[in-house]
């Protein structure tokens, strides 16, 4: 079995590398959104602390952004915030708050820390950033900046360290909810669910996981790409097949959920030809894999996506790390593994269809929605955006028939009318008519859709989801006053 390898034929992670001393400061920053779609949601608050890389703070900002006039508040998403109609107007615009964010996180050697926010904040921050005509991706590498997540952090430290913190469990099983886990070790008062308040709980974790300090300098080193792979390829493959060499690992992910411990065996297949910077990881816990055959593979497996310098953790497979997998998931990989080196057409079966995967085309993707579809900016793209950006407000009308790129002309457009009160001119009045037809259409007409094809929610549906929650028979008074005041809200605003 191949737990029983010594740790130096399977590969130890490497000592990590010594972050570069240009990188000063680490910015904790949580949102609050209207919902949970990036593409068509927007933030409603911002808050962040930024700390020296001893996690002394250094500056803490809070910022509230008004609702823009085309956006339908998620009623699941106000029952949580509880940001209620009677604020949802104050605060800055979202095209003065974005850039102000977008400057705050592209300041030179910092380093945006979030929790699940490589999962969350920051693809609403990309989204925003994209709609508004600023560039999406600098904060992630330009002037040495960079991105952190906690919450594998969260994971790492309850399976290898747990003497940390106090970990809280859900209906039997581990939770890693910021909330569950600032409420059991007392890291801030509540309520949670604001952006401060949970970026302070956010701070006092990263001390509690700076205690011990060469796992948190480990786990800092993963989000730096090149690091990340050095540390993957440490460990050595463990057979080759016709599909290419094979490494045997451990993923530490939450999306593998507490009752399994977090953790996923795994087998490598190499990297995706559809997408470059994708590398695939066959799951070796997967039930259904033991029945896969040439003729069902996508029935029947299951594979993990990573890019480097992102989660999930890859591990090696070294006996304390195997230790922490329940013995049926143990005797199931094994299994599975032994299966597919007996296999070989198999498993190249298996590698070929991953490796050749394309998420499906969606048709008709809203410009809102059409970052991942358009790709980069071009440097003359981004030069004209800053020109346009410094220009005075009434001048930028004329100025968006220079822009070279059709979809910047109708983003340009959709910032003028969301931000700046009217009257527009009339090509920008005849697009915000034509948009508020699009996002408030017809009883039976189709919504428009992000790039996986999820509609916008309409101010129909959001009417009728207020409805349903409040026909639920444990609804608490004061959730009921806020969905009644967020449907007289949603009815005013978009017409009854």
């Amino acid at each position: 079995m191949w737990g029983k390898r010594s740790a130096k034929k399977r590969g130890r992670p490497p000592a990590h590398k010594k972050r570069p001393a240009t990188l000063k400061t680490y910015l904790f920053y949580d949102l609050e959104t209207t919902g949970l779609n990036p593409a068509f949601d927007q933030v409603l608050q911002f808050a962040a602390i930024r700390t020296d890389f001893d996690l002394n703070e250094v500056e803490r900002y809070e910022l509230a952004i008004a609702l823009r006039p085309d956006v339908v508040p998620s009623p699941q998403a106000m029952l949580v915030h509880r940001i209620g109609p009677g604020t949802l107007v104050d605060g800055r615009s979202e095209y003065e708050a974005v850039r102000w964010i977008h400057a705050l996180v592209n300041r030179p050697q910092t380093i945006s820390v979030g929790y699940n926010s490589l999962g969350f904040d920051d693809e609403f921050l990309r989204f925003a950033f994209y709609r508004n005509l600023l560039p999406p991706y600098t904060h992630q590498y330009h002037h040495e900046c960079g991105r952190m997540d906690l919450l594998p952090f969260a994971a790492v430290y309850r399976l290898f360290k747990p003497a940390v913190l106090q970990w809280p469990e859900d209906n039997g099983q581990p939770s890693l909810k910021l909330d569950a886990l600032a409420t059991a070790n007392r890291l801030a008062a509540p309520p949670f669910h604001t952006a401060m308040s949970d970026v302070t709980a956010l701070v006092a974790l990263a001390r509690r996981f700076k205690t011990e300090a060469d796992t948190w300098e480990y786990l800092c080193s993963r989000f730096d790409k090149a690091v990340d792979q050095d540390c993957i390829r440490q460990t050595p493959p463990l057979f080759t097949s016709p599909a290419g060499p094979h490494r045997l690992t451990l993923l530490v992910s939450s999306e593998f959920g507490g009752t399994n411990a977090h953790l996923a065996p795994a087998l490598g297949l190499g990297a995706s030809t559809a997408y470059a910077n994708q590398r695939l990881w066959l799951r070796l816990d997967w039930p259904e894999l033991a029945e896969a055959a040439v003729t069902n593979v996508p029935d029947t497996t299951r594979v993990v996506r990573k890019k480097y310098g992102e989660p999930p953790l890859v591990l090696p497979p070294l006996p304390r790390y195997w230790a922490q997998l329940d013995a049926p998931r143990r005797t199931l990989a094994q299994q599975n593994l032994e299966r597919l080196q007996r296999q070989p057409r198999l498993l190249a079966e298996i590698a070929a269809y991953h490796r050749a995967y394309r998420y499906p085309e969606v048709p008709e993707v809203d410009p809102d929605a059409a970052l991942y579809d358009h790709g980069f900016w071009q440097k003359d793209d981004l030069a004209a955006f800053d020109r346009w950006h410094q220009a005075p407000v009434e001048t930028r009308p004329s100025l968006i028939e220079r822009f070279a790129d059709p979809l910047a002309r109708i983003l340009a457009t959709r910032i003028l009318f969301r931000n700046f009160p009217g009257p527009h001119p009339e090509p920008i009045e005849k697009a915000r008519r034509a948009h508020f037809e699009r996002i408030d259409p017809p009883r039976g007409a189709p919504p428009p859709v992000d790039y996986r094809g999820r509609p916008r929610l309409t101010p129909a549906a959001a009417r009728e989801e207020i409805a349903g929650l409040l026909s639920q028979a444990d609804i608490t008074e004061a959730d009921r006053r806020l969905l009644v005041d967020l449907d007289r809200f949603v009815a005013e605003r978009f017409g009854d």
